[in-house]
């Protein structure tokens, strides 16, 4: 999202049916919370919440190209106690199968059971609407550890 006169953003949203339909949205930059996403050497990512206390956890971009079209998506169970880089769920595409690790350690407070049904969302959106659980974050030092999204891109080119 861009800054306008330090007033307002604007997000591109682009909806797909039979043509192709642009929609904008116009939201003042006050209106979203301030969060911090980052991501593990696995392709995992984390968004954290503004005191870093809880996150939603999916799958980068990259590895959703990786693994093509998604068939299935194995979420985690609520209350799950997970320590970092447990595994907490699976990703089945047509391609293969990998295993999506929490980057951090704490408790699983929800899931994205839209992916049960439309397991596809991941490729449309692996980083926003195709999130795979939300954490309570039960070290929040963990978080030092993983990489921004500049050292990102960095290590996906290696």
């Amino acid at each position: 999202m861009a800054a306008i006169n330090g007033e307002f953003c604007f997000r591109l949203a682009i909806a797909a049916k039979q043509d192709l339909t642009v929609i904008i949205e116009h939201e003042r930059i006050s209106d979203f919370p301030a969060y911090e996403k980052k991501y593990t050497k696995d392709h995992e990512w984390i968004e954290l919440s503004d005191d870093k206390t809880q996150g939603t956890i999916g799958i980068t971009h990259y590895a959703a190209s990786a693994l093509g079209d998604v068939v299935y998506v194995e979420l985690p169970t609520l209350d799950l106690e997970v320590s970092a880089g447990d595994s907490i769920g699976a990703v089945e595409s047509v391609k293969s199968a990998s295993d999506i690790m929490t980057p951090v350690t704490g408790k699983i407070i929800a899931t994205n059971e839209k992916l049960e049904e439309k397991p596809g969302t991941i490729n449309k959106g692996p980083e926003d609407e195709g999130w795979i659980a939300k954490i309570q974050i039960g070290d929040a030092k963990e978080i030092e550890s993983l990489m921004g999204l500049d050292d990102y891109k960095k290590h996906t080119e290696e």
